[in-house]
């Protein structure tokens, strides 16, 4: 098994832990407790500790105010709640979910309200379309907005909680670029909606989800300490882009990829690589760094932000194979999934796995 480069493994409980949590048998077990974070420090990406193991395709990542973390498996439709230190307990199974080539049970959020509500957030492919569904973890999904085009590619998936109380929502072209452009389809958008699922009230065309658009898949979102929304998205051959995004722009796709679209009233992108660089997923910030997880890339960028421009990207991590989701836990760590096990990377002993990396 290839070394991790910066990865303390400290205490590996496998047999121990084996038969913790509510269901035994193919559910992942914890393989090392974690140290303290400071919640104003910086995430240390030198110290990173190993949470769980052996999920199958790990995708969306969402807090619970009692400290458990929610991850989705893409192809098995289950929900694992994990806790430092403990066995991954199963907490729930979305029902309709049809896994296959990229789509499945993709994002996780969690209402900003939960302590009463007790509301978690998926967004996943069911048979005819992407959805997204709210529930309780002891009771039935309620479908709050559906009618996102499915396809074997591009189903985008990420969604969160913007500071504003809506839930964001980035969804792909599913294959056909024209959807884009369309100002009445929720494909190769961002969305914004209210918790109950209709158009935010004050979204640039009334009564319509869409908040950007000219997009080709986005996967990662997250905001800044002013509140502005960044975008991660997947290029086709030529740029991938993380995006600075404003209400009601055009981004550009599939009439420009990367650089040049501003003499035809397009925003133009913070940063570029090329795909096989990146293919960026998840998005996080902490402070003034925004963290990209890359999967083609097989690593970690951390990219400078000032003032809401994206300064010089910096390449790490790069021996953990292909990077799905990375998040910033309430206390200032950052935590994030492979994805070697998505059918596209080198499985190694482990896959796939969780990781911790303690703010100093």
């Amino acid at each position: 098994m290839r070394r991790f480069i910066g990865i303390v493994i400290a205490v590996l409980m496998v047999g121990a832990m084996a038969g913790c949590g509510s269901d035994s048998g193919s559910v992942p077990v914890v393989v090392t407790s974690t140290a303290p974070s400071t919640p104003s420090g910086a995430p240390d990406l030198a110290a990173g500790q190993e949470i769980a193991r052996d999920i199958d395709v790990p995708w969306g990542m969402a807090f619970l105010p009692d400290g458990g973390v929610l991850i989705s498996e893409r192809d098995t439709g289950r929900i694992l709640r994990v806790v430092p230190g403990r066995a991954p307990q199963r907490v729930y199974e979305v029902p309709g979910v049809v896994a296959r080539g990229e789509g499945g049970l993709l994002g996780l959020a969690v209402a900003a309200d939960y302590a009463e509500t007790r509301y978690v957030y998926a967004y996943f492919t069911a048979a005819d379309d992407n959805r997204i569904v709210r529930f309780r973890l002891d009771g039935q999904p309620e479908v709050i907005f559906d009618g996102i085009a499915k396809a074997e590619y591009h189903n985008g998936g990420r969604i969160a909680f913007g500071p504003d109380g809506m839930l964001y929502v980035g969804t792909g072209d599913a294959g056909q670029g024209s959807r884009s452009q369309d100002p009445a389809n929720p494909n190769g958008k961002i969305l914004r909606l209210t918790p109950d699922g209709a158009a935010a009230p004050d979204n640039p065309t009334p009564g319509s989800p869409v908040y950007s658009l000219g997009h080709r898949n986005v996967q990662g979102l997250a905001w800044d300490r002013q509140g502005r929304l960044f975008a991660a998205e997947f290029g086709q051959n030529a740029f991938d882009e993380i995006n600075l995004i404003e209400p009601g722009r055009n981004y550009g796709w599939p009439i420009v990829e990367g650089n040049g679209g501003t003499d035809r009233g397009f925003i133009e992108p913070q940063v570029i690589w090329k795909p096989s660089e990146a293919s960026p997923s998840g998005i996080a910030i902490a402070g003034d760094t925004l963290y990209v997880a890359a999967l083609r890339g097989e690593r970690l960028w951390t990219v400078p932000l000032h003032d809401g421009t994206l300064g010089t990207p910096q390449s790490r991590l790069p021996d953990l194979g292909r990077l799905r989701t990375v998040v910033i836990a309430p206390d200032g760590a950052l935590w994030l999934t492979t994805s070697n096990t998505d059918g596209r990377g080198d499985v190694r002993a482990g896959d796939d796995r969780v990781i911790r990396f303690p703010a100093r």
